[in-house]
Formats: structure tokens, C-alpha cells, sequence
């Protein structure tokens, strides 16, 4: 279904960001279903109508969580094409100013930097309006495609966590990417 760019939050020359809708239900799982070859075993979004419901409304309804779609300005898909999502997860107030970032592409959006343009817009939609201080990114080490595009955007490596993330039925390794609002600024 085509969205207007009135609906974009921000927008780059290719893509246009904005919040999930109960109503993405349906384009989001037939995106996820047809890119389950280069999602898995990273990420396992929801492929089913029910499972994108509890998915949208916990990104809808809970304070501390901010869920965007990247979606494509006159892409081959139609304008409005969802290209994948970015999530700020566990956001924290107060003296934190912090939120954990996930984020996918889908199979006919990947390698063309979609995301990439998607990940800064979010990024700047983070340090901007959202008034957050820090970004987190957290990838398994073999996730070659999500550190490339972590360290594209200006993040950068701050260590290594063993086990720190249950995924795909074990705990996995993980990298722990960020950058700050200063960082950003004088980058």
C-alpha cells in the first residue's frame, strides 16, 4: 500500500522513514517471508499477521521502544515500498538519554543503501526530536552485512559480550556498536 511523503517523519533522496501502523500488517509479513534467506539466523521478524500485531503494538504502545519503517520514495516497488525497519529498543530516560538499535532489510532492498540512508535518518530522528543522548548497536560477529553497516554510519566499536543475546535457540556473541550526540555532531 503507497504512502505519502506527508507521512515521513524525515526523509533522505531515497527513502522516507516513519512510525509502524497496525495497517503495515500485511506488506511486512510478505516482506519478511520472502527475505527469511538473508534474514536467518539474525533476525526472525514476524512472517505471520497475528505475530505482526503483537510485534507493531508493543512498538506502538510501549514508551520505551520507537519503531520505524524504512520505505522507499518512487522505488521499483511502488512509492512507499517498505525497504526494512529500525527499531529503538529499551529506551531509557533521565540521565541515560539511551535506546538499543535493531534493524533489517528486506531481500529486494538489500545492498542497494537503503538501509544505510534509513539508519541515519533514524539517527538524527533520535538525537533531534527524540532528545536521546546515545545509540547502542548490538550484532553478532559473523553478521558481516549489520557491522558494515553499523560502522557506516558512524558507530563505533566499543567491545565484545559473550552470550549476550538468546537468539535462535542459544546465546549468542555479540559486538557492541554506539555513537553519541557529539559524536554525530563533529562527524
Amino acid at each position: 500500500m503507497p504512502h505519502t511523503a506527508s507521512r515521513y517523519l524525515a526523509e533522505g533522496p531515497r527513502v522516507g522513514i516513519r512510525h509502524f501502523t497496525y495497517e503495515d500488517g500485511a506488506e511486512f509479513t510478505a516482506r519478511a517471508r520472502e527475505s527469511k534467506e538473508l534474514h536467518q539466523p539474525w533476525l526472525f521478524p514476524p512472517d505471520s499477521e497475528s505475530a505482526y500485531l503483537a510485534y507493531a503494538g508493543r512498538l506502538i504502545e510501549d514508551r520505551t521502544k520507537a519503531g520505524f519503517l524504512v520505505c522507499e520514495k518512487d522505488g521499483e516497488l511502488g512509492d512507499g515500498a517498505i525497504a526494512g525497519y529500525i527499531n529503538i529498543n529499551n529506551i531509557v530516560e533521565g540521565g541515560f538519554l539511551c535506546g538499543a538499535l535493531g534493524y533489517g532489510a528486506f531481500a529486494h532492498a538489500a545492498g542497494r543503501g537503503l538501509m544505510r540512508e534509513g539508519l541515519n535518518l533514524v539517527v538524527d530522528h533520535a538525537f533531534g526530536p527524540m532528545r536521546l543522548h546515545r545509540l547502542e548497536i548490538n550484532a553478532q560477529p559473523r553478521n558481516t552485512a549489520s557491522l558494515a553497516l553499523a560502522r557506516s554510519c558512524g558507530f563505533r566499536r566499543e567491545g565484545f559480550s559473550p552470550k549476550m543475546i538468546y537468539i535462535d535457540g542459544d546465546w549468542r556473541d555479540h559486538e557492541r556498536w554506539a555513537i553519541t550526540a557529539e559524536m554525530r555532531a563533529s562527524g
